[in-house]
């Protein structure tokens, strides 16, 4: 099986497969709040490799502007070291939720810094500091998380 390519990082294959057979989908509020109970607002599977790509645009924008550190997005290739949680590094992650309601800027990523593979799922967090967007760890793998999820 030839991997899914997204912003020049292979989607998982379990993800892939998902999509193939038309099995990645939203799988209730209820169920996302048991598995994230911190984040707030409601979220919007992102559906297909194109729609990820459009959708992660919007971490190059904030990553690209100097004075834009409240989304707590950085780019590794132009860090004296390479950015860590809180941060997210926009060369390493894809988005896979965003939330529903425009304006609200939440999202969930796969998190390539821990495994190619297999990525660990991060969450934009807004509300355990208001001041400041922090990323934080949703599930340590992507296959962790379609378990916690029942997909």
């Amino acid at each position: 099986m030839v991997p899914t390519i997204v912003r020049g990082l292979a989607l998982p294959a379990q993800l892939t497969s998902l999509i193939d057979r038309g099995l990645w989908r939203h799988p209730g509020d209820a169920v996302l709040t048991k598995v994230i109970p911190w984040f707030e607002d409601p979220l919007a599977f992102v559906r297909d490799p194109e729609q990820m790509t459009f959708a992660s645009r919007s971490m190059d924008m904030v990553a690209d502007d100097p004075h834009s550190t409240y989304f707590s997005v950085a780019r590794g290739s132009r860090a004296a070291t390479p950015p860590e949680l809180p941060w997210l590094d926009a060369e390493q992650a894809v988005l896979i939720a965003i939330t529903r309601n425009p304006g609200d800027d939440g999202a969930l990523a796969l998190d390539y810094r821990s495994d190619p593979s297999d990525p660990c799922i991060v969450g934009s967090d807004f509300w355990s500091d208001p001041s400041t967007c922090r990323w934080r760890l949703v599930a340590p793998t992507f296959s962790a998380f379609v378990t916690a999820l029942d997909l």
